[in-house]
């Protein structure tokens, strides 16, 4: 029996493609083979392997019994997992709905519009595209995505109207958190709050507003929202709009997302990884898609200055039984590595990783 239509010699973006009135086949570029790791099939999280929640109040708390016990939760999180859920940030509920509105309605934009900011070069400061790089890719991925460098320097679209202000402001306040964030995991290393800050030059540190477009798909289980990958940088704090679709790698086995109201989710990236010299994990995630909505996430990518050298922290490579397990490389130079190749798991920080052999 026919699943699939021709294939196209280039992709549409998503939009164009899923809203076809006669689509009821995907092209056969955007079908996954059932033997890679597309295979979107996962489990619910249960009692004995429960996605850690952190409580951001008892990190922020003037308390220090408290705190502690956030820094030993992030910890054991970030060991574990490499992903956890944030609560009772601080970050009102109305701020994030407004934020995933407003990139439903960038999205949404005429294609003339959205098309003057097709950036060519991974550090174009805006990029609207689809898939991940379709450039290097010979199967799509089921996506369509924004790309904002909001920080050092803040750039945003022009349209909608209210896009700008609303990121500003999603961003100030995501950064804020990211920040107290890493000064915990700065702490559970054993170094000092601001040792991670000061070593990275976070003061100018790049974040990357990411909104992810997935709309819903003929048959979803050919295909891919975004395939198992780790993010560059430090940490990325997602949002969604109430739709699932992310699912996480735990103890070699995928498992679903169910995101608490109002929650951040946090994975760990491979910059993380690098710099606590591999006791902390950069978390495999992916992305799947679904046959009833749009799913739309909203990432936040925070990571070192862009002409940071990361190397592990030196204090955690200080005698000959934890010698550096991974190669320097400047910041920028792993950026454009990453972002310019297709996405292939871990693949571009196995090459960091120093042979003990």
């Amino acid at each position: 029996m026919e699943t699939t239509a021709a294939p196209l010699l280039q992709p549409p973006n998503i939009k164009q493609l899923a809203d076809s009135p006669d689509l009821h086949f995907i092209p056969s570029n955007y079908v996954h083979s059932t033997n890679d790791p597309g295979d979107s099939s996962a489990t619910d999280p249960d009692d004995s392997n429960s996605i850690p929640i952190i409580d951001f109040s008892l990190l922020t708390s003037g308390d220090p019994h408290q705190r502690s016990i956030a820094i030993h939760n992030l910890s054991k999180a970030c060991q574990d997992w490499g992903f956890f859920m944030v609560v009772n940030h601080g970050i009102s509920e109305n701020l994030m709905k407004a934020v995933i509105d407003c990139t439903h309605d960038f999205f949404n934009l005429p294609e003339e519009d959205k098309r003057e900011y097709a950036g060519k070069h991974v550090l174009d400061p805006i990029r609207c595209g689809t898939s991940f790089n379709a450039s290097k890719e010979n199967v799509f991925f089921w996506r369509d995505y924004l790309k904002v460098f909001v920080h050092p320097h803040f750039h945003s679209p022009t349209k909608p109207q209210c896009y700008r202000d609303i990121i500003s402001e999603y961003c100030e306040k995501i950064g804020e958190v990211a920040k107290k964030l890493l000064g915990g995991i700065s702490e559970s290393l054993g170094l000092e709050e601001s040792f991670l800050d000061k070593a990275l030059d976070l003061k100018s540190g790049l974040q990357i507003f990411v909104g992810n477009y997935y709309p819903s798909c003929p048959q979803p289980e050919l295909t891919m929202g975004m395939p198992p990958h780790s993010d560059h940088g430090l940490l990325t704090l997602l949002i969604q709009n109430q739709v699932s679709g992310l699912q996480v790698q735990y103890q070699g086995k995928w498992i679903n997302v169910n995101a608490l109201p109002n929650s951040l989710l946090v994975n760990t990236g491979d910059h993380l990884e690098i710099f606590s010299n591999g006791k902390y994990k950069s978390n495999m995630h992916r992305a799947v898609v679904n046959n009833k909505v749009t799913r739309i996430s909203i990432a936040t990518a925070h990571g070192p200055s862009l002409e940071t050298i990361v190397s592990p922290a030196s204090p955690l490579v200080d005698n000959e039984n934890s010698a550096a397990a991974y190669i320097p490389m400047k910041y920028r130079d792993y950026l454009e590595l990453q972002q310019s190749n297709q996405l292939d798991g871990k693949s571009c920080l196995e090459r960091l990783k120093i042979s003990r052999n």
